[in-house]
């Protein structure tokens, strides 16, 4: 080995610069300033918004950019289609280009039906409190008195929801004004104008159509950036049924029963390297084998299943008359981390409002009011109830004893 060659005696300036450090200063990574976009608090991951505050609560802030949101369909596609609807219309209001695929409705339909924004003063509109007046009546200052230790805890949030507002708010009763949607970029994927074959085929052109998109409109992180940088929502609604030709939904041993596996490996390695975020809804309700079906959840990020109530016997149910229907976390994403945030709850429910759709914690009837929904009568002494619930127990309540299993 060469010795080192010896600078002593002569200049500074005659230094030799291979003696230099290797050390480098550490510095923050620039994080790219998109609008609509945050980065996330967790692991610093570009965050984009579904539209529905609860789910991107629930989601841990938020889709990540380059990841898969899957949603089990329910069974009157009510629910799930109103999600991906949200999802397309928060890209409409953040100015993201859109890239719809759909099999049995053509996608300019599905953006004529897009929720229309709230207004932020709307929004946030709170009445003015108004002074109190000394010539209240007594009795109502000694009501006060008796939840006095009370006053100062926080009020009960139904809603799931985070201290920072994400996102925009939308009335579901109105559509979207047509001069909103159409200053969006908007690409359509119809398959009847695609004409193919096989199941394989359908999924190959929706992969290269989807491709051709990602790079003739620079959402490839790799392209050189010509021009300011933007998001990709994607929205593809039903894969998986038989409209798209796939048989996943109509035999028990489909014959390409792997197809909508290799084509969700490809469309996440594609999402992967570009500015690009999809939603994926899948009739699972229809699909037979569960091990098929666990393998499709596996390869997207986020998971999430929707039960509606509509048509089953839970709609008259007296203890879900607050509801419409159960919501199930399927998935949550792993992303610069070894364990990711889990929800704070496990038993959730979503409604649908006159305006708004939201997703909150599930509460249950209050015990002490179980003989009052049943209504008992004298002569049913022997007569016994079994009362089904969803986190996992039931009561069998009668007139003379009640026993938890």
């Amino acid at each position: 080995m060469a010795a080192p060659v010896s600078t002593v005696g002569k200049p500074s300036t005659e230094r030799s610069p291979f003696n230099t450090t290797s050390f480098q200063k550490k510095t923050r990574t620039k994080l790219i300033s998109i609008p609509g976009t945050r980065p996330s608090v967790q692991n610093g991951q570009l965050l984009v918004s579904t539209g529905v505050t609860s789910l991107d609560y629930l989601l841990g802030g938020g889709l990540a950019v380059g990841t898969v949101l899957l949603i089990e369909e329910d069974r009157y596609d009510s629910y799930s289609r109103m999600i991906l609807k949200y999802f397309l219309a928060e890209g409409v209001v953040c100015r993201h280009e859109l890239f719809v695929a759909a099999a049995q409705d053509n996608p300019d339909d599905i953006l004529q039906e897009l929720p229309a924004p709230i207004l932020d003063d709307v929004a946030i509109h709170k009445p003015v409190e108004q002074p109190r007046l000394s010539c209240e009546p007594q009795d109502s200052l000694d009501a006060m008195k008796i939840a006095w230790r009370y006053q100062n805890l926080p009020k009960v949030q139904s809603a799931l929801a985070s201290s920072s507002r994400f996102g925009h708010y939308y009335d579901v009763s109105k559509t979207m004004e047509p001069e909103i949607r159409q200053a969006a970029k908007c690409h359509c994927f119809y398959l009847p104008e695609h004409p193919t074959h096989t199941m394989l085929e359908s999924y190959s052109a929706l992969l290269k159509s989807l491709q051709e998109v990602i790079n003739r409109e620079g959402f490839d992180v790799a392209a050189p950036m010509t021009k300011s940088r933007n998001i990709l929502r994607i929205g593809l609604h039903s894969l998986g049924s038989a409209l798209w030709g796939d048989d996943l939904s109509c035999h028990d041993n489909p014959r390409n029963g792997h197809a909508l596996t290799t084509f969700l490996y490809g469309l996440r390695a594609l999402l992967r390297s570009s500015l690009s975020v999809a939603v994926v809804t899948v009739p699972s309700h229809l699909i037979q084998d569960r091990a098929l079906m666990g393998s499709i959840t596996r390869l997207c990020d986020n998971a999430i299943a929707l039960e509606s109530f509509k048509g089953s016997e839970r709609e008259t149910n007296p203890l879900y008359k607050d509801y419409h229907g159960l919501l199930h976390v399927r998935q949550v994403p792993h992303l610069n981390c070894l364990a990711s945030k889990l929800p704070d709850h496990k038993d959730l429910a979503f409604k649908l409002k006159r305006k708004q759709f939201t997703i909150e914690p599930l509460h249950l009837f209050p015990f002490n009011m179980f003989v009052s929904v049943l209504n008992l009568s004298a002569d049913d002494n022997e007569k016994s109830l079994t009362l089904v619930l969803p986190a996992c127990f039931y009561y069998r309540v009668s007139k003379s004893k009640v026993k938890l299993y």
